[in-house]
């Protein structure tokens, strides 16, 4: 997933370069488009042993990604999951950052194919915006130092930040507000024996409300209307898409329980509430990086 220290980077040069608010992360449990605040970061960086400016950690379709970056973004990434009170082992460290630091690279490349490139002019003015934002050119030093940047460092992953999130929100502003969608009505329960003895009484002529209403009083049952790839488990999600309107399931063991649902309607082009469509936006980006990733030359570094 890609919520990590370079989104968090995005939004912090949208912010202050452009007084915006960017969307950002990628994973998470269902989209956020909207990145979390800037989260401390440490004063000191870890280098690689025998790093240099030009050792690569990874190349991606001959596009590299240098050690002494993939360093600095491993250490702000480490000490941000301390802050956070999460512990996060090497490996997974650093398979994280250097899949999210790919990631980057794919949409810069893809900002790239699609005739899209910051200029330096350009990007000097966001810079210049930054530096007014922080106060000085002193605390644009500062703030590099403290974060692990050198100015040339930094410039590079401004660059590439901005490249990404052009690519970013051409992919997502792609996305279609309407989708097929269900509406469907849950009876959720915790023992395999009385799921078995509610579906009995359904399948007996009992009315599906009624009994929905029994263990859910305030909501009813009622999941509202959602498209594919929303909801957490699939074993539910595939179940009300294989039905017809008006039709009930068998009992569906799921990670909380047992399911039993029926759906209530189906429309093809519903349109989506806010946050079906942020995962919608969220699946779409994954798609997208999966598919360039599953495509790309990526050579890592012995």
């Amino acid at each position: 997933m890609l919520s990590h220290p370079r989104w968090i980077l995005i939004q912090l040069t949208f912010i202050l370069a452009f007084g915006l608010s960017a969307c950002g992360s990628l994973f998470g449990t269902k989209p956020a488009p909207t990145l979390a605040p800037l989260e401390p970061m440490a004063t000191s960086v870890a280098v690689l042993p025998s790093a240099t400016s030009q050792a690569m950690a990874a190349t991606v379709n001959g596009e590299g990604v240098t050690a002494a970056e993939y360093a600095a973004e491993l250490a702000r990434y480490k000490s941000a999951q301390q802050a956070l009170n999460k512990n996060v082992s090497d490996t997974d460290a650093s398979k994280t950052v250097l899949e999210d630091l790919i990631a980057q690279v794919l949409l810069e490349q893809g900002a790239k194919a699609a005739g899209y490139e910051i200029s330096d002019s350009v990007l000097q003015s966001r810079v210049d915006a930054l530096t007014s934002q922080l106060g000085g050119a002193d605390k644009l030093s500062q703030w590099e130092s403290n974060h692990g940047y050198t100015d040339a460092l930094f410039r590079a992953d401004l660059k590439r930040s901005i490249d990404a999130a052009w690519m970013r929100d051409k992919i997502i502003k792609a996305v279609p507000a309407t989708a097929d969608q269900v509406h469907v009505q849950q009876i959720l329960l915790y023992n395999a024996n009385d799921a078995q003895s509610v579906l009995q009484k359904l399948k007996g002529g009992a009315d599906f409300n009624t009994l929905a209403a029994q263990y859910d009083p305030d909501a009813r049952g009622d999941l509202g209307w959602f498209p594919k790839g929303y909801l957490l488990d699939p074993n539910v999600e595939q179940a009300a898409f294989s039905l017809q309107v008006g039709q009930v399931s068998d009992v569906i063991q799921t990670n909380v329980g047992y399911d039993i649902i029926k759906v209530l309607e189906r429309d093809a082009q519903h349109p989506l509430s806010p946050d079906a469509y942020l995962a919608m936006q969220e699946q779409a980006l994954n798609n997208w990086v999966t598919q360039q990733r599953a495509q790309a030359k990526v050579v890592l570094a012995p």
